[in-house]
């Protein structure tokens, strides 16, 4: 998607305008403790229709009714094809994010195929202080995500980003036998870009050996990627990326005791995924360590570096 110098303008303006609003107002406070007796969830996207929008919003309404979050309106940058998509899913649309803000709790920024435009949406959203979900890829890079969680900071608002492939069973396994036994771990994801997709094995290995990653190699890149991380305490793992081929995600974890295998299910990804998402909008407390979302960013950095083609890179 290209970014019109016009939309540029628009999103810069409109988070001037809502950050020297309500940044003066200092609504964190009382936004907060409305988001602890509610479960009104605002989606702010790009283009609302895309899989991780339809695919919220129904288990939202089916799988995790009973969870009492619903989704009680929706802005997004594409209006014309959004306001149609609202209309479609019965989501009432609201031009502009002010109006949105008067409706819900907390906010969830998707754009999952967009991270570049995360930062400038969050500058929209950021100063109501209301807690906010950022789809992946949280950021295009580390230098953005650090802006991101400093923006937060400065109001008051808590912010999580995750892939869905932290809800697994292979994270599962890791709580039964203690993150600090697991000594190696191989983890393999499929999608049509390397740039797009990493972040979900890469999740997979981040978040089962913590954010102490020391060095990154890279060996191939499109259509076969594969990382070599070495981390603290001499634990290894090695992230497979391979893209436009059918490659189910999964993960083995090794520990001094024995190397299990253990594939993905897909189909109750999302429900688990989405029931993080409501924990974490009822504790109002992140619920992923934020070192551990900028090493992901950190490693996908590296990843890029040329160097890494040749040689460890530093993290």
């Amino acid at each position: 998607m290209i970014d019109h110098p016009s939309r540029r303008q628009f999103l810069t303006t409109s988070a001037v305008t809502t950050a020297s609003l309500f940044a003066v107002a200092g609504t964190s406070t009382s936004a907060r403790a409305a988001t602890r007796s509610g479960g009104r969830i605002g989606f702010v996207d790009n283009n609302l229709d895309n899989f991780h929008s339809r695919t919220y919003l129904r288990i939202l309404r089916e799988d995790l009714k009973q969870q009492g979050f619903t989704v009680n309106g929706a802005f997004a940058l594409e209006a014309e094809l959004s306001r149609k998509w609202a209309a479609d899913n019965d989501v009432p649309f609201s031009e502009n994010v002010e109006d949105l803000a008067g409706k819900v709790d907390c906010f969830a920024i998707l754009a999952p195929s967009s991270p570049e435009l995360h930062l400038q949406l969050c500058e929209m959203v950021l100063p109501f202080g209301k807690p906010v979900f950022v789809d992946k890829t949280f950021a295009p890079n580390a230098a953005t995500a650090t802006k991101i969680f400093a923006l937060a900071d400065r109001h008051n608002a808590v912010v999580q980003t995750s892939s869905a492939l932290r809800y697994t069973a292979v994270q599962d396994h890791v709580n039964d036998i203690g993150r600090e036994n697991v000594k190696h771990m191989v983890t393999w994801g499929g999608g049509s870009s390397f740039e797009e997709y990493i972040v979900h094995p890469l999740e997979l290995a981040i978040s089962c050996l913590g954010p102490d990653v020391v060095e990154v190699m890279r060996r191939g890149t499109e259509p076969q990627s594969q990382l070599l991380l070495n981390l603290t305490n001499g634990r290894t793992a090695v992230v497979n990326l391979y893209s436009n081929a059918r490659t189910p995600y999964a993960a083995t974890v090794t520990s001094d005791k024995d190397t299990k295998y253990i594939s993905v299910d897909t189909k109750d990804l999302f429900v688990r995924a989405t029931r993080g998402l409501i924990d974490f909008y009822k504790s109002e407390e992140p619920k992923i360590a934020r070192r551990e979302t900028m090493a992901i960013m950190q490693v996908i950095d590296a990843s890029r570096d040329p160097k890494a083609l040749e040689r460890f890179v530093k993290v």
